[in-house]
């Protein structure tokens, strides 16, 4: 089964609505916001990311950046570095930007930053670059459950 496939498993088992749409593979959230047609803000960034010795997936809001010092204070973490794209592809098997912020299906805790909830729906990669689903946050967090807390600060302007 593919990544795509398990994701939609999870999710048909459980009672949520969700909406699958196909699109020209995209390599950013920006990118990804536009051809989706919503706002960056909904976009929920799924990032691999390694906490000493673990590996761990933090889901923030597309339109910002992730607060390395918030995440390692929440796991008790002396270190925290995003994965390589090798260790991402031997962890979850997939290219960074295609990983849907479900951490259980990769074995992975998942820590979410609750502002994603300020989007009610939120909008992101389905396992492939070209494939994305939309569903109400609270139906995320009601399969997911993840680790819920402030896990990301403000885009700096460039």
């Amino acid at each position: 089964m593919t990544v795509f496939d398990r994701l939609v498993a999870l999710l048909d088992a459980r009672p949520v609505a969700y909406e699958v749409t196909r699109h020209a593979p995209v390599r950013t959230s920006e990118e990804a916001a536009r051809v989706r047609g919503s706002p960056l803000a909904s976009g929920a960034k799924a990032l691999v990311c390694k906490a000493d010795f673990r590996f761990v997936l933090v889901v923030i809001p597309a339109d910002r950046r992730l607060d390395g010092a918030a995440v390692r204070r929440a796991l008790h973490a002396r270190s925290l570095r995003f994965a390589t794209p090798e260790e991402v592809a031997e962890v979850t098997t997939l290219a960074p930007g295609a990983i849907p912020p479900f951490g259980g299906l990769f074995g992975l805790p998942t820590l979410c930053d609750e502002r994603l909830a300020d989007a009610q729906r939120i909008n992101f990669s389905a396992g492939d670059r070209g494939i994305s689903v939309a569903m109400a946050f609270a139906d995320y967090v009601a399969v997911e459950r993840p680790t819920l807390g402030t896990f990301a600060r403000v885009l700096e302007q460039e």
